[in-house]
């Protein structure tokens, strides 16, 4: 509330506002007046409407996409037109991979299809998002319920290399901390920044899978494991000379083994602590 002339108005609600309280007052009504034999009724019920509130929402800002509720970024770019899924090797890839579900369960392909749309794009923008919602027959609904969920999916855009640090325990615990401030101090950036170049993006993420080999960072699809910060700035440095490191670790071990080498049930048991950093 604010007062003009003495007189108490309502401010404008922006567009997420106004898709929160409607979501609310949606909900309330079915919850009021309808009496359902299975939570699954109610569920379809709900999205159905949720679904005719949302386009009554977003409707003015569909056609150039950058404005509208879901896409965070508000990056200029190209069209809604320009950002389609053109490219015919994904539409047959698409297309293959719904051959492998069953007519009429096209919706089982929504999380490829989406990391197709992303590695075309280098990120998931809302127009990608509707083509997507088109090739395979969903509610739009449907796809912003994955691609929001998933933190995988870039809803803005991202720098041609990106950079996630694991920060999960194992990780944090075996120096993830310092890989971070190395990576920082070189690129010029924070967490969650890109370069002006576009060249690099900075993130911390959760468990990447690679715990036995921490600290570790992942790179687009490449991992680099059993990192130092020195790793890290010559990781970087490669990258910037347009090079591809070498995935795998830095320790000179092969992936997980042992870091003391193979043992077996004839060789004497190690003590306890055995390979955990002298700090802890």
């Amino acid at each position: 509330m604010h007062r003009r002339n003495g007189q108490p108005t309502m401010l404008p609600l922006s567009n997420i506002q106004r898709w929160n309280q409607s979501c609310y007052l949606v909900s309330l009504r079915i919850i009021r007046h309808n009496c359902f034999d299975s939570l699954q009724v109610f569920r379809s019920k709900l999205e159905t409407s949720l679904y005719i509130v949302f386009r009554s929402v977003t409707m003015n800002h569909q056609a150039g996409a950058r404005t509208s509720l879901w896409d965070e970024c508000g990056h200029p770019g190209k069209s809604t037109q320009q950002r389609r899924l053109h490219a015919t090797s994904n539409l047959e890839r698409i297309k293959a991979i719904m051959a492998n579900y069953p007519e009429g369960h096209k919706v089982a392909a929504l999380i490829p299809t989406l990391d197709i749309a992303q590695r075309q794009h280098g990120w998931l923008p809302i127009s990608a998002m509707h083509e997507v919602a088109r090739i395979l027959e969903i509610p739009r609904m449907r796809v912003y319920e994955v691609a929001t969920f998933y933190t995988m999916f870039n809803r803005q855009p991202v720098g041609k290399y990106l950079i996630q640090v694991c920060a999960t325990t194992p990780c944090m615990l075996r120096g993830a901390e310092s890989l971070t401030e190395a990576a920082e101090k070189k690129l010029g950036i924070k967490v969650g920044e890109t370069t002006k170049d576009g060249l690099f993006t900075l993130m911390e993420v959760e468990c990447l899978g690679a715990c036995a080999n921490a600290p570790m960072i992942q790179v687009n699809d490449d991992f680099y494991e059993d990192l130092t910060p020195s790793d890290m700035n010559d990781i970087l440095s490669e990258l910037k000379a347009g090079k591809r490191p070498k995935p795998g670790p830095r320790s000179g071990r092969l992936a997980a083994e042992p870091h003391g080498g193979f043992t077996s049930l004839k060789s004497p048991p190690r003590g306890p602590g055995f390979g955990i950093q002298p700090g802890l």
